[in-house]
């Protein structure tokens, strides 16, 4: 087999994907998390790319921003909050390179939207980034078309390195769609499930937290994206008060920063007040 670059591997594919386009030459496997594969046409990008963000959330697109310039520091990167705005963007720049989609979007349905640019638009790669990660999630986006599935409570290491494998020519899947049991089937640590609580019901609430009302509308800014001092403007707070409720509100979350609160609040299912 002719030697290929490193980043020019992609998992095995759990049984029920349907997709073509895994087959390769067995490389070998290189951890407990890896089965690697080499494609035979696979080659390197060029630097410049274009990426296009799909993402209701600032926060989020501002964390994946982040992660894409990380990757190439001259990408033209693009952001949309909704599937009108994300459509418009690809017909207006039809030479992106890679779509990074939410599968929650306000207006519309993730999964429709990952069909619908497949048809259109079949040369753009198109990868989904979403809180949920269930197995069923991950194997019908892949058999949709998506050339990988990156949780977004994955650590910054693993969506750059997922990023990178999908530039390359490679597919990521997440480790936990390559076992058997669903990850969702144990109750979550920040939510724990109790046996009377209904399945589409948050079962702990910002009270239950210990956050006050206050509290809760900084957070609900901080979903909005809005910086610290933005918050004062809006709340008529000090910045050291500001600064004092979202530590307390990342502590109550179990989180370090601001983009893990708002995948923590997606998923408690918080419908937090307009501000």
């Amino acid at each position: 087999m002719i030697p290929l670059p490193e980043p020019c591997i992609f998992r095995y594919p759990p049984s029920g994907l349907t997709s073509n386009r895994l087959s390769g030459t067995v490389a070998g496997v290189t951890g407990t998390d890896w089965i690697t594969f080499a494609s035979p046409d696979c080659q390197k990008r060029p630097l410049a790319m274009k990426f296009l963000v799909v993402d209701d959330h600032e926060l989020i697109r501002e964390a994946m921003r982040g992660a894409l310039t990380q990757l190439d520091g001259g990408a033209a990167i693009l952001e949309a909050a909704d599937s009108r705005e994300a459509t418009r963007l690809v017909e207006d720049h039809a030479d992106v390179d890679l779509i990074l989609l939410d599968l929650n979007l306000p207006d519309r349905d993730g999964f429709s939207v990952l069909v619908e640019l497949r048809k259109s638009h079949p040369s753009i790669s198109v990868v989904v980034m979403s809180a949920q990660q269930d197995r069923e999630s991950v194997m019908k986006a892949l058999n949709l078309g998506a050339l990988g599935f990156i949780p977004k409570s994955a650590p910054r290491k693993v969506i750059l390195g997922a990023l990178q494998l999908v530039i390359s020519g490679g597919v990521y899947i997440p480790p936990q769609a390559l076992s058997t049991e669903e990850p969702s089937a144990s109750p979550s640590p920040r939510a724990p499930v109790t046996r009377d609580q209904p399945a589409n019901q948050p079962s702990v609430s910002p009270a239950d937290l210990g956050l006050t009302e206050r509290q809760v509308e900084v957070l609900a800014l901080m979903m909005q994206g809005k910086s610290n001092k933005a918050i004062c403007r809006v709340l008529d707070l000090t910045e050291p008060t500001v600064k004092s409720h979202v530590s307390a509100i990342l502590k109550a979350l179990k989180v370090s920063n601001r983009t893990e609160a708002v995948i923590a609040v997606n998923e408690l299912q918080w419908k937090l007040p307009t501000v």
